[in-house]
């Protein structure tokens, strides 16, 4: 299924070159169930030999006799962590001909909905190059509002301006004028990743309090006795328990 989320596109187009062009950034949301914990390593190839081994034995505690120490150890199994990253994005785009972009707004000590309500009442009147005013939004995040007239023909002339001048309390500002351009996504498309320096871990019994069993898990993975090597971070969840851990692009 393709995200629904409201998003806002700001900033200037520096290169023509690089106006149909548009940069993601990965943050990946992966389910962890209970028992299981995600291990990330400072260095690739440990991960690749933590992966190859799939079965570990972890000392959860020392004991002196063997007996005891038997008793003590689990196993769990470790695989590597496969995820979905978007490789292209197509967004269709939709000039709306009735509708303006209103940017530059001061900030002021009033609420939104006052200040909607003066810029729906300066862009109503005809001797300001306005009509009368159908709809108008904050739109998320972004200090833009966009105005939606009644009548065809009205923003097309106001964009052309650029600027106008707004009387907002006792103070005249001088506001941007764009046109309002809407866009959904068409076609998103995503390939397999997989994550070379972390370790899915599971089968960890809930044997231990969470933040023992999490030290216990990093002792032994950051032995190189034991193929391990130095952590980077470490991610555990209890059986019972659920979490979600988050991925972000590797700047490394």
């Amino acid at each position: 299924a393709l995200p629904e989320k409201k998003m806002v596109f700001k900033g200037l187009v520096t290169n023509k070159d690089n106006m149909n062009k548009l940069m993601l950034t990965p943050l990946i949301r992966y389910p962890l169930l209970g028992g299981s914990a995600l291990i990330t390593f400072e260095k690739a190839e440990v991960a690749q030999r933590i992966i190859e081994a799939k079965e570990h034995v972890v000392e959860l505690s020392y004991g002196e006799d063997l007996e005891e120490l038997d008793r003590c150890r689990v196993r769990v199994q470790a695989a590597p962590v496969d995820i979905l990253l978007p490789s292209a994005l197509e967004i269709g785009l939709t000039w709306s001909s009735r509708s303006i972009l209103v940017s530059d707004l001061p900030s002021l000590a009033i609420p939104e909905e006052a200040l909607l309500d003066k810029l729906e009442l300066f862009f109503s009147k005809t001797k300001n190059g306005g009509s009368e005013v159908e709809s108008r939004e904050f739109l998320d995040d972004s200090g833009q509002v966009v105005l939606t007239f009644v009548e065809d023909g009205v923003a097309e002339p106001l964009i052309a301006r650029g600027h106008i001048q707004v009387l907002i309390g006792k103070g005249r500002y001088e506001l941007k004028i764009s046109p309002c351009v809407s866009g959904d996504i068409t076609n998103l498309q995503f390939q397999p990743s997989r994550c070379p320096r972390t370790v899915l871990l599971s089968g960890i019994p809930d044997v231990l309090g969470e933040e023992p069993m999490r030290d216990a898990l990093e002792i032994h993975f950051q032995k190189a006795s034991r193929g391990g090597g130095e952590v980077d971070a470490l991610a555990y969840v209890p059986v019972g328990q659920h979490g979600v851990a988050v991925f972000t692009e590797d700047a490394g």
